[in-house]
């Protein structure tokens, strides 16, 4: 991978939320600074989202509003991150220039009257957005405030089918392929008579049906994204100090993204992790799981993190998330007492740095006017503001008892967003009786949530990032790894995953592992592809399910009697694998549901279906071996689940939740210090957790110290 810039984050926790002074109907910056300084205030994030505020008329720009926002946070001791406001564009932009529309289909552009409907590629807007940030800069950039600046906001919403777009598309093939004769054997051309003889002959993607096609748009939208990131992170790179980061906040499904690539060109990883509250939050309930800017249930909002903590396996920032309820006006669902607190101690026992949330007070006009600030419409601090301001006493106590902090794992799940981008144009999940584009998520977030139940801790990690490593070290840091749904793999990634088994780690096999090549091509090898042998299985067919079909464990595997296969079975037929587990079905009982085979100093795993979350729990508790949690506790059981991680030191700090309405106590096994209090608390103390409680913990002495980036498992 490329070396990524580096600028380092400020010692301490950052805390704050973003803030919009030119917002307000009145007057009230001082009151505003003097509650934010109450309530432990150590950011705010301003300015990205008022490019017409900046620049009123074409070539006007009125600059000096926001120094009064600067210099009273100064005062007090707030930091500021500046954000380049070229995510929503003026109304005298998009009228003199309609040209930098983007385009869902071919001709047929955005309607302007929301935000990012601009085509960030095309010149016309490249020089507009570089003369007003250009302007922003030169006036801030020395202002002592300014810690570090947003590039842009939550980039990749659309896919641009503009001429320039697909003009450059084309010559990214010229330039990968070199001739179309070499085009038209990779993507199989031939089939139903789409070989071309000219360049000029490529078809528009709007009417595409070639799965190798849209894996190479996909891509090529991506780098657009990563460009124009990048561009601007190259702008700020002119003025800024060396001492201030530069980032872009990230909404993690948009389809014109791959976060790890952009991340490469940045200093810090930043997202938005927005998430079901209330009884979405109860871990004795199961509720619908939405997926896109929202997450349900506490494995949901694990996910999350540790996806943003996946992007450059280092700690981020989390620039916005729930003060209160979210969504449209029919969405109403504040945080019930204790749950604010919760999920950021969960985003910091996953290596968030930062907390922010969006945003300071709930706006009276626009598309936003329910989505909850801190402080109400009233204006009026309540109960939400009380909330957050005995967090940010919390947080100043716990200072920088977190700087250098990395998450502890358990179990690493790979991630792949080209597997992603195919399942996305070419689902192999039906749910409902609609293709599910969202089958990718589905089949990794089985894995990572049955991680969770079973009370371990996963890193996820994208494939490039584990080639990077290599397999040694993966077998070293990490005893249990997850590759499933890796649809879209090449051979020397499957190699990798033979090559991790063999040096003694434990490799759990999903559905779609390994199925097709880097051009999305279906393998012409028995599945699961270079991996058969060494797993002692394989399989020929595969069946989608209209319905869960119940599985059985055999004795080596103890499943709960709920456990399921959901939504998709492969027909296992081991060749020397033993047999963990069984359908309850008259066909597919003719397969076994899981199998396991030793290899070399490892072992592989093959699940043949989309695991329930007790077919999941049970399959990681059986894999995982000891958790890091058991040496906090010897028992953790739902609701309550337990976070932690090392510092360059060699202490463990403990973040023990409680996710329910039942009160609740954790019996320690072994001694450590609260973390808020100092109290030393040996050995076999008894810790209550009311409802919605969290607790904050550190080793009463160094423990053995791990290398530099990971624990060794215990």
């Amino acid at each position: 991978m490329d070396p990524s810039p580096s600028a380092p984050l400020p010692p301490g926790i950052l805390f704050g939320a973003a803030y919009y002074a030119e917002y307000h109907q009145s007057e009230r910056l001082e009151l505003d600074l003097d509650l934010m300084q109450a309530a432990g205030f150590t950011v705010i994030r301003v300015g990205e989202s008022v490019w017409s505020t900046w620049e009123p008329r074409d070539g006007e720009f009125d600059l000096e509003w926001l120094a009064p926002v600067l210099d009273g946070a100064h005062r007090r001791g707030i930091d500021v991150i500046l954000g380049t406001p070229t995510y929503a564009v003026p109304p005298w932009l998009q009228t003199a220039h309609p040209e930098i529309a983007g385009e869902r289909r071919t001709g047929e552009q955005i309607p302007w009257g929301a935000r990012q409907e601009v085509d960030y590629t095309h010149p016309a807007f490249r020089f507009h957005a570089e003369r007003v940030i250009r302007a922003i800069l030169k006036r801030y950039a020395d202002h002592p405030a300014i810690i570090g600046y947003q590039v842009d906001n939550e980039p990749g919403l659309e896919l641009f089918h503009n001429h320039g777009v697909f003009t450059r598309f084309v010559r990214d093939l010229k330039a990968r392929y070199g001739d179309v004769a070499t085009l038209n054997r990779e993507w199989g051309l031939t089939y139903w008579s789409h070989r071309i003889d000219d360049w000029s002959e490529l078809w528009r993607p709007d009417g595409n049906t070639f799965p190798q096609y849209d894996l190479a748009w996909r891509r090529f939208q991506a780098e657009q994204t990563t460009e124009f990131i990048a561009w601007q992170a190259d702008l700020v790179a002119e003025y800024r100090r060396d001492e201030q980061f530069t980032f872009t906040c990230l909404q993690y499904p948009r389809r014109g993204l791959d976060d790890e690539r952009l991340n490469r060109r940045l200093d810090v990883t930043a997202g938005n992790p927005y998430y079901g509250m209330q009884d979405h939050l109860d871990a004795t309930r199961e509720l619908p799981q939405p997926n896109y800017w929202t997450t349900t249930g506490v494995a949901g909002l694990l996910r999350q993190a540790d996806r943003i903590y996946s992007s450059k396996q280092a700690r981020y920032l989390v620039t916005e998330t729930n003060a209160q309820a979210i969504g449209t006006a029919d969405a109403n669902f504040p945080p019930y007492p204790g749950q604010l607190k919760q999920a950021a101690y969960l985003f910091l026992s996953r290596g968030a740095a930062m907390i922010e949330y969006w945003h300071w007070h709930t706006l009276p006009y626009g598309a936003e006017t329910y989505w909850g600030g801190i402080l109400p419409h009233s204006l009026e601090p309540g109960r939400v503001y009380e909330e957050v301001a005995e967090l940010g006493a919390e947080l100043r106590r716990l200072g920088g008892n977190l700087d250098g902090y990395v998450p502890d794992a358990d179990v690493a799940v790979l991630w792949s967003n080209p597997s992603r981008f195919a399942m996305q144009y070419m689902p192999p999940l039906n749910t409902g009786g609609e293709a599910d584009d969202e089958s990718y998520e589905h089949i990794v977030t089985a894995f990572h949530r049955g991680a969770v139940d079973a009370g371990r801790q996963a890193r996820i990690m994208h494939l490039d990032q584990a080639l990077d490593l290599g397999a040694p070290e993966l077998a070293r840091r990490f005893p249990v790894l997850v590759a499933a749904g890796l649809y879209i793999s090449t051979d020397a990634e499957l190699a990798l995953l033979r090559e991790y088994a063999d040096l003694g780690g434990h490799l759990v096999l999903g559905i779609r592992t390994g199925y097709a090549d880097e051009e999305a091509r279906a393998r012409v090898a028995i599945q699961p592809a270079h991996l058969h042998e060494a797993a002692g299985v394989r399989y020929e067919e595969f069946s989608n399910l209209e319905a869960p079909v119940a599985v059985h464990g055999t004795g080596l595997l103890e499943l709960n009697e709920s456990a399921t296969a959901k939504w998709w079975i492969d027909g296992l037929i081991p060749t020397g694998a033993a047999t963990l587990a069984r359908y309850e079905h008259p066909r597919f009982g003719d397969f076994p549901a899981v199998t396991t085979n030793p290899h070399g100093d490892g072992r592989i795993t093959v699940v043949g279906c989309v695991p329930s979350p007790a077919l999941a729990e049970g399959l990681l508790q059986w894999a995982g071996g000891a958790s890091t949690a058991a040496t906090l506790a010897d028992s953790v059981d739902h609701p309550l689940t337990v976070s932690s991680g090392t510092t360059p030191d060699g202490r463990r700090t403990w973040f023990v939740f409680n996710w329910g309405w039942k009160p609740q106590s954790l019996r320690l096994a072994s001694t450590v210090t609260d973390a808020l209090t100092g109290e030393l608390l040996p050995a076999g103390t008894e810790v209550p957790l009311d409802a919605w409680a969290t607790r904050t913990f550190t080793t009463a002495r160094p423990e053995q110290r791990a290398d530099s980036n990971e624990r060794t498992h215990p």
